[in-house]
């Protein structure tokens, strides 16, 4: 980082870096082991639940928490959101591992703000979660189906990385819509 001075007794001015965002050195590297303990942690906690849920849960006997609020009932699902597609479960295998190489690649090395890098962390551990089960889970490679095993009332039975790409998408709403912070860290021009 260059520190520039416009004309004696100026104050200093911190210079942007070549990438374009002022930041402490190191704080790149921080924020991608953000990045990398959020994804981890989160695709370890789905691959866990599902398989305590698959262990313990009988598709046939749901069990009730909450007073019904909350409802565990086993499913496994072949497509996407609302069951969709269930017929095109290779296509959702092929773009999830494009989403996480267009993330990891070209996403995670901009990052300049912690909000970014626990968004991107939570969207890839949902994103690795479904596409875990999508590669090991029967059928068979790129056909295996998801295992759901939560349901409120009025929406679709869902699992642990649902929850962590809907986190990741209501984050990242706030982050580039409310609060107008770039992924590297900058505010959007107002207007």
């Amino acid at each position: 980082m260059r520190q520039l001075q416009a004309a004696r007794g100026a104050p200093i001015i911190e210079a942007p870096s070549s990438e374009g965002s002022v930041q402490p050195p190191g704080s790149r590297a921080k924020l991608r082991g953000l990045f990398a303990a959020v994804a981890l942690g989160g695709l370890l906690l789905d691959v866990l639940t599902k398989s305590v849920a698959v262990r313990l849960l009988d598709p046939y006997a749901p069990r009730s928490l909450m007073g019904g609020l909350v409802v565990m009932r086993l499913i496994r699902n072949p497509g996407a959101a609302f069951s969709l597609g269930e017929s095109f479960t290779y296509v959702f295998a092929a773009l999830a591992v494009l989403v996480l190489v267009f993330i990891v690649g070209r996403l995670v090395p901009r990052l300049g703000h912690p909000g970014w890098a626990v968004a991107l962390g939570l969207l890839c551990a949902g994103v690795g979660g479904n596409l875990v089960d999508r590669i090991f889970r029967e059928p068979g490679l790129l056909h295996g189906h998801v295992v759901d095993f939560l349901q409120i009332p009025y929406w679709p039975i869902f699992n642990l990385a649902d929850m962590c790409i809907t986190a990741a998408a209501v984050m990242i709403i706030v982050l580039a819509m409310v609060k107008n912070i770039r992924i590297d860290g900058h505010r959007y021009p107002r207007g």
